[in-house]
């Protein structure tokens, strides 16, 4: 936030999965200068506690913090469930967790492989609309945010499973949109491009990280499509 101007997410209520590091981690810091309250999503604890002490380090409130497996789809139920009973709201949602998966041949992807990439990537995403929509709905000025590739678009040898879940995670998100264009929920996709997070270091090993734009270079852009003043709908953002 610049020196001067008001918080653009004050006393909104967040939920951000796959928040432990990468883009995840950097969206939560800067929401949280933002004056967003954050629910942070991960599998691992010691990495939500560890972006939990940077955020109350740099003055903002501590995080609510749901140590989850999404793809266990009756925790991402019971979470609807208890957000309302404590917050009776979501102002945000942003599904950012993802799963890579196996670069290979078609042929040789393991089943379990495949489910797993597509589980993290599509059908928790579709789990999470599920539970949080009548959250969202309680909102003056819902927003969604869900992060996609440009690799869903290019069918590119090697990356099967990875292209078709994000692929099918722009479907799902622009038919989701299209259903709440009439209410006060906006959602939207957002392509980050290619930035510097463990995921990117795991599909290209060879390359020079300190080359790549960090996260925190692209958290603009959330912010952007998270304020009550975006009138945004079904659209793809690149950051």
């Amino acid at each position: 936030m610049a020196e001067g101007t008001s918080p653009r997410l004050a006393g909104r209520i967040a939920v951000i999965t796959g928040a432990s590091r990468g883009i995840g981690a950097a969206v939560a810091k800067r929401f949280a200068t933002e004056g967003a309250h954050l629910v942070l999503l991960a599998r691992t604890v010691g990495g939500l506690e560890e972006v939990d002490d940077e955020i109350q380090r740099a003055g903002a409130e501590a995080a609510t913090l749901v140590p989850m497996d999404l793809r266990d789809g009756d925790q991402i139920d019971r979470l609807g469930a208890a957000l309302y009973e404590r917050f009776k709201r979501v102002d945000i949602l942003v599904g950012n967790a993802g799963a890579l998966g196996t670069l290979s041949p078609l042929p040789h992807v393991s089943p379990k492989d495949w489910e797993e990439v597509i589980a993290v990537n599509v059908t928790a995403n579709w789990r999470l609309i599920r539970s949080l929509d009548p959250l969202l709905r309680q909102s003056d000025a819902g927003r969604a945010i869900f992060v996609t590739s440009g690799l869903g678009r290019m069918p590119i040898a090697y990356w099967g499973p990875y292209a078709t879940s994000k692929a099918s995670l722009e479907m799902l998100v622009r038919i989701y949109a299209a259903e709440v264009s009439k209410t006060k929920i906006r959602v939207n996709l957002l392509d980050p491009g290619i930035v510097r997070t463990a995921m990117r270091a795991k599909a290209f090993p060879g390359e020079n990280p300190m080359s790549l734009k960090p996260p925190e270079a692209i958290t603009d852009r959330f912010v952007e499509l998270a304020e009550p003043v975006c009138t945004l709908n079904g659209e793809r953002v690149q950051a």
